[in-house]
């Protein structure tokens, strides 16, 4: 009855009835989560609604035909909530659990552990794995959650969307063999990489697109046994001083090896370079492992003003996610507040802007502070005596029992996305991360004065 008393818009034209259809445009985790939660709560309020999930690759394929341009690493927090609302990740899909990450720079290493020592990170393809690996065991975590949601009652549907119109208001769809169709609610869950998302230029609400750059990933292929020996169960991650370049991430699955460089719209010659670099070459020897399959997808940057209007939502990379980290949290987090603004208040403009908004403009926010975050770690990579002083720190921290981490748990939240930005801020004004740092600086002048850890790789 407590739903039943929630499913009321302020407007009943808006109000979502017994055999309304909604389309849902991309079916990635967005496009996923969306339907999965509409279906789940309109059958919780005996509510009867059609769901179709327009999404032209499928998942079960390898290389580009089923990729969705991701380096597939979901943190401990999202698992976590997942866990919570009964979704749990199988074997099958979780190609490695990850135990550490590394950190390496020019000035040495350092391993850093879990912050609450349980191994929580996911390391997953978002299709059937790259190019030329249908021989591996792999289970797309798409194809996985897409199946949730058809389990629910979503139907797929292979059509190619060609235009959007809106006659007296309801959204309708045109596809390539010229047919339409008309529904009540179009979900946009197709990224920054579709076309889609010009086809609404002439929508009153604008739209207007996000700033993005370019990031890079490229698959490497060798076996199961030499990529654990060259990397073991560690995401890799470097920090290094060349210019345009923000951070990088090598992330074991099995037999590959995903390679993930964000930075000022990255081209071949950036990519060269830091493959190139020492430090990288001596962690990961790309010359004896073969790049299969590599793209340079746009990576979100901000936020898609107010992305909803009378029957229509944008939710995910589409409208707003996350600053680098965590994009399938940020799914996650819109996807289902747009499903419960649609079920138990309705959809027009003003619906999404009372309930779903709120979502957005929290992960839009604590982008603001991220920037600030991504920034200063910028200012302090690029010095090599702050570089020499982060190190230490970790060092510091990793070799002692009990100690407090403050600079672990910064770098382990910035890597993994498990923390929002505006906590770890707040955690560098802690007088013992100042008072370390201090100290880790002070000492960082008298490089002959160097822990053994630093010159041993790994940390």
């Amino acid at each position: 009855d407590s739903f039943a008393d929630l499913a009321l818009s302020e407007d009943k034209d808006f109000a979502l009835q017994d055999g309304s259809r909604i389309a849902v445009v991309g079916g990635g985790p967005s496009g996923s989560f969306f339907s999965y939660f509409l279906l789940k709560m309109a059958d919780a309020i005996d509510l009867e609604i059609e769901v179709d999930i327009f999404e032209p690759r499928s998942f079960q394929y390898c290389g580009p035909a089923g990729c969705n341009h991701c380096g597939g690493i979901v943190s401990e927090s999202l698992v976590q909530i997942l866990a919570a609302e009964g979704i749990v990740l199988p074997d099958t899909v979780v190609q490695r659990g990850v135990e550490s990450y590394v950190v390496h720079m020019d000035v040495g290493d350092v391993s850093i552990e879990s912050p609450v020592h349980e191994q929580r990170i996911a390391a997953l393809y978002r299709g059937n794995g790259p190019r030329d690996g249908g021989d591996t065991p792999l289970e797309s975590f798409d194809g996985f959650l897409q199946g949730m949601a058809t389990a629910r009652g979503a139907r797929v549907v292979r059509q190619l969307i060609t235009g959007v119109e809106w006659p007296d208001g309801m959204p309708q769809l045109k596809f390539a063999d010229h047919s339409q169709s008309s529904y009540d609610l179009v979900a946009v869950a197709a990224g920054v990489n579709s076309k889609f998302i010009d086809l609404l230029d002439d929508h009153p609400e604008g739209f207007e697109p996000p700033r993005t750059t370019r990031g890079y990933i490229c698959e490497f292929r060798s076996t199961e046994d030499e990529i654990r020996n060259i990397l073991g169960s560690s995401v890799h991650v470097f920090l290094l001083d060349i210019p345009r370049f923000e951070f990088a991430a090598i992330i074991p699955k099995g037999p590959f090896a995903t390679v993930v460089m964000v930075g000022d719209d990255l081209d071949e010659e950036l990519v060269h370079t830091f493959l190139s670099d020492p430090v990288v070459r001596r962690t990961f020897p790309t010359d004896v492992v073969p790049c299969v399959c590599s793209c340079k997808p746009l990576i979100n940057l901000g936020a898609r003003k107010r992305p909803y209007g009378n029957r229509i939502v944008l939710v995910g990379d589409s409208g707003v996610t996350r600053l680098y980290k965590d994009g399938i949290g940020a799914a996650f987090r819109t996807g289902k507040a747009a499903a419960t603004t649609a079920v138990f208040h309705g959809v027009s403009r003003e619906d999404f802007e009372k309930h779903f908004w709120p979502a957005c403009r929290s992960i839009a926010n604590d982008n603001a502070v991220g920037r600030i975050m991504f920034a200063t770690n910028t200012i302090m990579k690029n010095s090599r005596l702050t570089r020499r002083a982060m190190l230490r720190m970790a060092q510091r921290e990793q070799a002692r029992e009990g100690a407090k981490p403050h600079m672990s748990s910064l770098l382990w939240n910035m890597f993994t996305g498990s923390a929002p930005y505006t906590e770890m801020f707040r955690g560098t004004f802690h007088p013992g991360f100042i008072g370390n740092l201090l100290v880790s600086v002070g000492s960082a002048f008298w490089p002959q004065q160097k822990n053994a850890n630093v010159n041993n790789h790994g940390g």
